[in-house]
């Protein structure tokens, strides 16, 4: 069922594109788009238990040079990208950080833990014993309400962290293919992320992997800006440092290097080869960024001017 739902899927966006700006080049942009449907919809499909062509498609690569000369919508050339980026990218460039991660202390008195699940909107929360990095399982709120309905409300009935499924550790190298298989496999939808040495890292999620590919895919309207990031009147934005450049560059068409650092934060630091103060301004790339706020050793707010705003004047590196 899920196959049929994916290939359903890409033939409607395949129709929706053919039929969208019949002043552009038809020939071209129709081919180049039922090529990448294609190949979407032969990946997916291959993914989740149907059949299709996974082989390297250098049709593909071609209509991705293509739109990249201002021939696709924005829309269009980001899904491509996607696609294309599936192999290319690892779990550790799209994962959310540890530092954004909610858990709970295993350890917490009943009463205070069944609080925090309910407070939480997550359906599953990690448990961590001792330190937040020390995972020990992963609470499902579902089941934890099951229990509280068959003992009426009695917590001394139930052991919660008995209720923790194991955690399913993955390494940050780990590609979005893999990762996306890997899910598949053990249906699964998320992970948590270790480094080499088995450190946290952070959480990968199946959507964070299919919003590489068709973008955000929550409720907010199209036209909302993510609370992450904040247009200021003066054409200049303010930033939280734990946006990942990639989510950036998406969400503004922006064209900041993202090789160098998976968030905004770390891209700075990386530049500047030092941990910035609050107050200190830098010009990298054409774009200009102040730092707002600071807490400890993490850069948690920016202002950033974007190239011909003009309103980066007195910014220095």
């Amino acid at each position: 069922m899920l196959a049929y739902s994916v290939a359903a899927l890409v033939f409607l966006l395949a129709v929706c594109v053919f039929t969208a700006a019949p002043q552009r080049p038809i020939v071209t942009a129709r081919a180049s788009i039922f090529v990448a449907a294609r190949w979407l919809g032969g990946r997916l499909l291959s993914l989740f238990g149907g059949h299709g062509p996974a082989a390297e498609n250098p049709e593909l690569a071609r209509a991705v040079q293509h739109h990249q000369k201002g021939a696709f919508e924005r829309e269009r050339r980001d899904m491509l990208g996607g696609i294309l980026d599936l192999r290319d990218l690892q779990v550790g460039d799209v994962m959310r950080h540890r530092t954004s991660i909610e858990s709970v202390d295993a350890d917490l008195p009943k009463r205070e833990l069944v609080d925090a699940v309910i407070e939480s909107q997550h359906s599953r929360l990690p448990l961590w014993r001792d330190e937040p990095e020390n995972i020990i399982g992963i609470l499902s709120a579902k089941l934890l309400a099951q229990q509280l309905v068959e003992k009426r409300g009695n917590l001394d009935e139930i052991n919660i962290t008995d209720l923790a499924t194991q955690p399913w550790f993955v390494p940050d190298t780990t590609t979005l293919e893999e990762q996306l298989a890997a899910f598949r496999e053990r249906r699964a939808r998320f992970a948590l992320v270790v480094d080499e040495y088995g450190t946290l890292q952070g959480i990968v999620t199946l959507e964070d992997i299919l919003e590489e590919v068709f973008g955000d895919l929550s409720d907010r309207g199209a036209r909302e800006m993510r609370p992450e990031i904040r247009r200021r009147p003066d054409g200049s934005f303010l930033v939280d440092g734990k946006v990942p450049v990639r989510d950036l560059n998406r969400e503004l068409d922006w064209a900041l290097p993202e090789d160098d650092a998976t968030t905004i934060a770390g891209l700075v630091i990386a530049q500047s080869g030092t941990i910035p103060d609050a107050g200190q301004r830098f010009a990298f790339f054409g774009y200009t960024f102040e730092i707002m706020r600071r807490q400890r050793n993490q850069i948690t707010a920016l202002r950033i001017v974007p190239p011909h705003s003009g309103s980066a004047g007195g910014l220095l590196n």
